[in-house]
């Protein structure tokens, strides 16, 4: 559960990605860490990750399960952003 104290309180929304496989539009809420193409199968990962990367209280506030998840979706981002970078 989310703390009622805190400020930045995630205002949860859908975002429409696309595809890099299949071009199909890819619902995924903004609290979810990675949805599948029901067109391909491929997975997407959720680039707008915020305060669970910087704030002291994230595990606390999202909970164990997602926090493992949020912080794990953020390092597989960095990961393929820094692969994708010129040497």
């Amino acid at each position: 559960m989310i703390l009622s104290g805190c400020q930045g309180k995630p205002q949860i929304t859908i975002m429409d990605k696309i595809c890099p496989q299949c071009g199909h539009e890819i619902e995924i809420f903004s609290i979810d860490t990675e949805a599948v193409c029901e067109n391909c199968g491929f997975t997407i990962y959720n680039d707008t990750l915020t305060c669970v990367q910087w704030c002291k209280y994230a595990r606390e506030c999202f909970g164990d399960a997602a926090y493992e998840s949020l912080i794990k979706a953020a390092q597989i981002i960095k990961e393929r952003s820094d692969a994708d970078r010129p040497a």
